[in-house]
Parts: C-alpha cells; sequence; structure tokens
C-alpha cells in the first residue's frame, strides 16, 4: 500500500509511516483525515510521522474487547473518570495524537474540555492507558510508546504481552517493571480498586 523509501525506518507488517509534516500541519486537517477514513488507525508522532495502521485480526479484537469490558466496567461503578476504547484519540501535550487501546480520564478534567476538543482527539494525557501488543506489533515501538504516554502526563500504563505473557508496568519516575505471567494486576491509587486478572487474554 505504501511502499518503504530509502532512508526510512524499519517498518512491521500492517503499519506504515509517513512524514507528512509539509502538508499536514493542523488539528482540523488531521481530523479530517481521520475522518475521512475510518477504516484505519491512523496516529500522529511527535514528529510529525503519520502512522497508519490495519485494523487488528479477530483475536486481538476479542482480546482487546475483554480489557475494556473490565475497566468500563470499574469506570462506571466508581464513577470519578470517564473509559475510552481503541477507537478514541489524544493529543498529547508534546503535540502527539495517540489511540491507546483503552485509555481513562480523571472526569473533572473530561468536563474542562469543550464539546470540540471532546469531538476531536481530546487534548489530553489519559491517566491511565493500555496497550495491547498483537502478532504483527513490535514490542519496542510500543514500548516506547509507552514511555511517550508516561512522558507527558500518563501516571499509570499497562502493556499486555501475550504472545510472552507478560505485563510492562509504567509509572512516572519509576523504571518500566515486566511481569511475568501475573495472576492479577491492580490499578491502586490511580485507579482504586480496580483489578484485572491477564489469563483472561492469554
Amino acid at each position: 500500500m505504501f511502499p518503504r523509501t530509502a532512508g526510512t525506518e524499519e517498518q512491521r507488517p500492517g503499519s506504515w509511516k509517513l512524514n507528512v509534516s509539509s502538508v499536514l500541519s493542523t488539528d482540523e486537517q488531521f481530523y479530517r483525515l481521520c475522518s475521512d477514513n475510518p477504516d484505519l488507525r491512523l496516529e500522529l508522532s511527535k514528529e510529525g510521522r503519520l502512522i497508519v495502521t490495519s485494523p487488528t485480526g479477530s483475536e486481538t479484537g476479542r482480546k482487546n474487547g475483554r480489557i475494556t469490558q473490565r475497566l468500563a466496567n470499574w469506570s462506571d461503578q466508581d464513577g470519578s473518570g470517564v473509559c475510552f476504547d481503541s477507537s478514541a484519540g489524544f493529543t498529547l501535550p508534546n503535540g502527539a495524537k495517540r489511540s491507546p487501546d483503552a485509555a481513562w480520564v480523571r472526569r473533572e478534567v473530561w468536563e474542562s474540555l469543550s464539546d470540540k476538543q471532546r469531538s476531536e482527539y481530546a487534548p489530553v494525557s489519559p491517566a491511565f492507558v493500555i496497550e495491547l501488543r498483537s502478532p504483527s506489533d513490535s514490542l519496542a515501538e510500543l514500548q516506547s510508546k509507552m514511555a511517550e504516554y508516561i512522558e507527558t502526563g500518563t501516571l499509570l500504563g499497562w502493556l499486555f504481552d501475550p504472545l510472552n505473557r507478560k505485563v510492562y508496568v509504567y509509572r512516572p519516575e519509576h523504571e518500566p517493571e515486566c511481569l511475568e505471567n501475573p495472576s492479577s494486576l491492580s490499578g491502586d491509587p490511580v485507579l482504586p480498586g480496580f483489578t484485572f486478572d491477564p489469563s483472561e487474554i492469554w
């Protein structure tokens, strides 16, 4: 679909990176591009590279659905924030536009945004994000993405690697923690009382 050109970094199957900084310069242009291509997952790096990702396979979609379901159920009961699935995008403070596989934003932060900001890539770093590695995903790229979330204000992040049954936990001012096949994860204190059993998606 998009051929590689000399000098570009290695691309993983199902994902392409294009330098669009000279033709895509405003938030409105990016939002219109996303609206015109609803079947593609589009992100924008802080350097202005457009990241185009094809839809996930059915099994990854099933796992992602379970993660979002658990987070949404807890969010409804807790009431202090808003849950988002993988179709939601956010504009981080560094200018990158990212779509985590699941996210949670504190209610007061979400309600402080205008209707227009909410309808596009909301200018906010979620307090909590989850990324789920699919078979075609580069672990290094996902780890870099998780580090970016933390650097721009996210308080807790979970990177699930079902291929190796590992979970990487990200927190500000801490090195990422790698958990080998954990039986349970806790969102405390960012998400009080939220727990998740990774065996549901292994």
